[in-house]
């Protein structure tokens, strides 16, 4: 039997803004293009309490183009269970890391000591608590034990001349990815507003807290390049325009 690289385990999500081209601006000469043409380029200069109202009323009454003409490129490597989950918003570009073409690293998630671990209730009505001690010793143990083993069976399987695509089956949904994903602030307001856990949201969201840790990330950049935008959005609910 080939020997096994050390596994890795880690209960953290890594998430970086590696390009964007997004400000308060852009969302002001795109919604003054209906009054004053060509010429609202010319007008993004205005003050910024002309431009907080704007944006406010945009967002209040939910018009929701002018928060389009942006981008914004962020790198995020998580567990493939959140990538899953990720993938159901289709309203962004991504990319992701293939098992296919390269040998994916002996890097797996296993929940910290604050993740909360009894589901109470039925879905539509249900919370999570925290676990025991003994609970969360199990989760630990059984996750490690499990991805250890997963992973030494997909190490046999490469050694012994099958194709990544084939052992990569044998990996658990905790194996780290990695992806690029690209969406303007709109469809990431829309994102963050079922992402995200806040008590002043209009529309209440229970996302999984693993999600939730990537967008808490996401947000947290994003409110630093747009901060009208960003204040608009709380102000509002939390709604996507």
């Amino acid at each position: 039997m080939p020997e096994t690289p050390a596994v890795k385990f880690r209960s953290d999500m890594t998430v970086e803004l590696i390009k964007a081209t997004a400000s308060d601006a852009d969302v002001v000469w795109a919604a003054r293009v209906s009054t004053k043409g060509e010429s609202s380029l010319a007008d993004v200069t205005a003050d910024a309490e002309r431009s907080r109202g704007l944006i406010n009323y945009l967002m209040r009454d939910r018009h929701g183009t002018p928060f389009e003409h942006n981008s914004l490129t962020y790198f995020v490597s998580a567990p493939i269970f959140v990538f899953r989950e990720f993938m159901r918003h289709r309203m962004a570009s991504y990319n992701e890391e293939s098992g296919r073409y390269r040998e994916l690293e002996p890097v797996f998630y296993v929940p910290g000591p604050d993740r909360r671990l009894v589901q109470h209730g039925k879905p539509g009505a249900y919370e999570f608590v925290a676990g025991t001690e003994e609970q969360h010793r199990v989760v630990v143990a059984e996750t490690q034990r499990s991805c250890e083993q997963a992973y030494a069976a997909y190490q046999t399987m490469l050694a012994a001349g099958v194709a990544r695509e084939v052992a990569r089956g044998v990996l658990p949904v905790a194996t780290y990815s990695s992806m690029y994903v690209t969406l303007n602030a709109r469809s990431l307001m829309n994102f963050l507003s079922l992402r995200t856990q806040r008590d002043d949201s209009h529309f209440p969201s229970f996302p999984q807290r693993e999600i939730e840790m990537v967008a808490e990330r996401m947000e947290q950049e994003w409110a630093a390049l747009m901060p009208l935008t960003h204040a608009a959005f709380e102000a509002n609910g939390r709604v996507a325009p």
